[in-house]
Formats: C-alpha cells, structure tokens, sequence
C-alpha cells in the first residue's frame, strides 16, 4: 500500500486536479478557460450543453440524500473529458531530431498525443466519409517479475482510436490549390533546412495533378510572391525553376510571410478545390509580429470565409515549435517536421498529395467515465487542446482538422474501483461535414472485461506500441504514469514490438528511446493517491 501511495502523489504531481475537491480552487475550471481561448467567432446561441456524465452518488452516501447533494454540489468529482482532435507529429519528430544529435528536447517541446499519433494503430475505417470509434485497453500493471507496474495493479490504460476512411485514389479526389510560404531567412541556410524544403517542393511538383495549383510566397524580412496561382500543367518546369532560384537572405519575419501567403490564397482560390497554405519554417521568428494570435489575427476573414487551412513542415535542429504549434492549431491546420529527405518524401510524397482533402472540420472527442466503475482517470498528452465540458457540441468552438486515412488516438490512465464491473468510458466524437457543415456524431465504449488483460501480455501489439510511445514521451517530460516502465526496458520491449510488427517506425522508435537512455537514464517511484475524477 505505500508504495502504491507515493506513486499517486507522483501522478497527481504531474498535473492539476480538477475533480473541484479543493475547496480554494477557482470557480472557473482551467479547461474553461484554455476553451475560451481557443473560441472563435460564431452563430448566437452557442451549441447544446454536453451530456451529463454517468450520475452516481458521492462514496458512502445514498441517492436523495441532501447532504449528499450538498457535496456533489461543492465538490463533484468531473467524470467528462473533452479534447479537440489533434493529427500533429512534429514533437516527435523533432524530438528524434534532436536525440540524433546528441541532445535530449526540452520538455516543453515533448506532446505525448504526437508520439502516440506517429504510428498506425490498425483501427477499423469507417465505410463513409465519418469516424469510426474504437475503445479498448489494458492492465497497466506489468508481468510478474519484470520490474514494471509497480503501484499499477488497479491502473488501465484506455485507447479511444478515432479513425477516418483511407483515401481515395488521387484521381478521384477534387483538385487542389496550394500555397507554399518558404522562410528563406539567414537561418535557413543551415543543411537539412531551405535545401531540404526545396527537394521537398520539388518533389511534389512532380507528385501533384495536372488540374492542381500551386503559388509561392517566401519571405525573410520582408514577404515577395515568386509565382502566383498557377496551373500544373504546362507549367512544372516554371514551378521547379522558381523553387531552384529561392536563397537564403536577412531575418525571419513569419508574420509578413503568412498573411502575403494567404492572401495570394484568398486571390487564387479555387471553388471546390482543396485550398491550403503549407508553411515551410524554422518558425524562428526575429522580426515583424512573433506571437501566433496576433499573426492569425491578421489573417481571420482567410480562413473563415474561404475555408482555408494551415498545413505546417517544420525543419532545423533549432526550430520554433511552439510557434509552430500554435500556428497551426489556430489556423484549422497541422504540423510535421522532416529532418531529412526520407522524411520529406514521406510528407510529400506519401501524404501530403492524398491528404489535401479534408474529411472532418471543428472535430472534437469527449469521453465520458462510469463514476461507479471509475475512481481517476488522466489523459495523457492534449493539454493545449483541451475543450470545456459544456462546449462540446458548441459548433462555434474550434476543433481539429482532420484528413483521409488518419488516426487520432488518445490513451488514458485509468483507476478503476474495487470489484468494477460493466462500462468503463463511453466516447463520443463529433465535427462538421467540410462542405456542408453539417454535425455528426458517432459513439464507441468500453467495458471492464475488455480492459482487464496484462498491457504486455496479448492485448495486441499495436496498443503496445501506443503505450511504448506514451510512456518514452512522458519519460523526456519528466511526467509519471502508473506502471510506466524505465527507459532501458521500454527500448527492449520497442525492440521486440519492431520485430514482431515489421514496422520500420517502430524500430526507429526503439533506437531513439535507446539515445534517450544513454543521455538521461533511470526512472522514479510510482505510486497511488485518494482523489477521484479527472487528473491533470
């Protein structure tokens, strides 16, 4: 028991609590107000009040008793979750860049949704263009004898997977307008950064259809239209000839970059076209406007009245994520990083000319826990994409935006009662058709007898590799999780899961995990804790 007592108190550490069990805790919750700012202008009348989560009454007291009540009102445990989807990789990205050279990231840059949401999870696709849900999960607790899961024993980890219907094959898709804004700053004329983003934009212009656009803006102190919205065909010889000709020059001024790029968007903007800025930075920003809001600001009518969106590549061992980030998550876009040209063919290549279309607009999740079965949960990763409650079906609240043939997975610590029987978590996803706007929802749960194998025993390798990911992101942060393993035995256990999956990913993975060791090593005591509801 106390050793499981200290792991808690580590755990809560970690985050905030935001059960309202302290009575000195602010009327307005965190997540309400991380909600309010991430709103954005929309109808009157706001949207319809999430559902109640699973109504049970407090421990020891009986249904109708007025203390009872009188608790609940006070400090009513929160048995809802509710996040914006989220498809962004760069943290991981970027985080392998640097163990590659012989640093560990800082903490601040490591999102562990962005290392789960590197690898396939080999969910089930949905037959229309909306999500599928699934939800699953396992005892955290390790298997005996192997110095993992201490203080786990009645710990879970829950997967919620999100995913939407692969794409179609690119002739069937509608065309495309693309606007690439290249940062050729002084910066980024360090290898791996302007030379590698003018490969990358080469390739896709080999990569991209006839029918399709593309402009290009670079900037440095100052923004300059290269070439505006020009068709493919006819025209790839041009387009290459004006991405060859782009150097390195002056400060990095992301501002007059962005807003010159969108509006050679809004300009060239195609009726039912895919219309997007794919932003190619370092996003070291030194001159002009260096704050996301106040950039986007400049660019608000853009991307609500033409639906234009915000793809960002990151590139450089020193790079501006949180920028980036933020960029990205304000403009109805995503971000990646690419450190070298595999990676760049990938993205462009591989993704970027089948992804352009959208199949989900404002997507949220929210994900509501049986009290009865439930004593704590935390979501691991999301912090910033955090969505108030009550706002979950507020269509004027932003989401994420997300593509064909992606996945979005959110796992969750888990603690279940003693002798928990029936449904753990109900989750909801909900978004806006991107043509018509219309809501949809679909729904998924999970009950206890579907979490209660060992998470290394044969609960399947894919949730495995899920937890390595979470585990080494919440490692490099510094966080803790209930049964989370040390750095050498999660290598191992990468190691084995490449092995068994074939997966390329997952070796790499597994080498950068064994860097992370080398360079910090060890882990702490894990443990428990009395609160109840939602941690961090």
């Amino acid at each position: 028991m106390e050793h499981r007592t200290r792991a808690a108190a580590l755990l809560l550490a970690g985050g905030m609590l935001i059960t309202g069990c302290s009575g000195g805790m602010d009327a307005t919750s965190s997540a309400d107000r991380q909600s309010a700012a991430r709103k954005e202008p929309g109808p009157p009348g706001g949207g319809q009040p999430a559902p109640a989560a699973p109504s049970a009454a407090p421990d020891g007291a009986a249904k109708g008793d007025g203390a009872a009540e009188e608790r609940r009102d006070v400090a009513a445990p929160d048995y809802l979750s509710t996040f914006a989807l989220d498809v962004d990789t760069a943290s991981y990205g970027y985080a392998r860049r640097t163990l590659g050279d012989g640093r560990l990231p800082d903490p601040g840059t490591v999102r562990p949704e962005e290392f789960v949401n590197s690898f396939r999870q080999g969910y089930e696709r949905p037959k229309g263009n909306g999500f599928s849900v699934t939800v699953d999960g396992a005892r955290a607790g390790g298997e005996s004898g192997d110095g993992s899961g201490k203080g786990a024993a009645d710990w879970s980890l829950v997967r919620v997977g999100l995913a939407t219907r692969a794409a179609a094959p690119s002739s069937e898709r509608p065309p495309a307008a693309l606007t690439f804004v290249v940062d050729i700053s002084g910066s980024m004329a360090e290898p791996g950064r302007l030379d590698l983003a003018k490969k990358s934009l080469t390739i896709l212009t080999d990569e991209l259809r006839d029918d399709d656009a593309v402009s290009l803006v670079t900037f440095s102190d100052e923004a300059e239209t290269r070439l505006p919205m020009t068709r493919l065909r006819g025209n790839r010889t041009k387009i290459r000839d004006a991405v060859e000709e782009m150097e390195p020059t002056d400060s990095t001024n992301v501002e007059a970059g962005i807003v010159r790029g969108y509006e050679e968007a809004v300009e060239g903007h195609r009726k039912g076209a895919t219309n997007r800025v794919v932003l190619l930075s370092d996003a070291l920003a030194n001159t002009g406007e260096t704050q996301a809001d106040a950039i986007l600001e400049r660019i608000g009518d853009a991307r609500r009245e033409h639906g234009i969106t915000l793809f960002g590549v990151g590139v450089g061992s020193d790079y501006g994520d949180a920028l980036m980030e933020r960029l990205t998550n304000k403009g109805d876009g995503n971000t990646t990083y690419i450190a070298d040209e595999t990676q760049a063919h990938k993205v462009f290549v591989d993704q970027l000319p089948a992804h352009v279309e959208l199949r989900a607009r404002d997507a949220k999740a929210q994900v509501a826990f049986d009290r009865e079965n439930v004593k704590q949960f935390r979501l691991i990763g999301y912090e910033n994409r955090k969505v108030a409650d009550e706002d979950f079906r507020d269509d004027s609240v932003d989401g994420g935006e997300v593509g064909p043939g992606h996945t979005v997975t959110a796992l969750y610590a888990v603690r279940l009662r003693e002798g928990a029987s029936g449904r753990v978590a109900t989750a909801t996803v909900r978004w806006l058709d991107p043509r018509t706007r219309e809501a949809h929802e679909e729904s998924g749960s999970v009950r206890s007898g579907s979490i209660d194998g060992p998470l290394w025993g044969d609960t399947g390798e894919r949730l495995q590799v899920a937890a390595v990911a979470a585990y080494f992101a919440e490692t490099l942060r510094g966080g803790e999780l209930p049964g989370m393993p040390r750095l050498s035995e999660l290598a191992s256990r990468a190691s084995k899961l490449a092995d068994g999956t074939e997966d390329s990913a997952v070796r790499k993975l597994a080498t950068a995990i064994g860097r992370a060791d080398r360079l910090k090593g060890g882990d702490g005591p894990k443990g428990d804790g009395a609160a109840e509801g939602e941690i961090g």
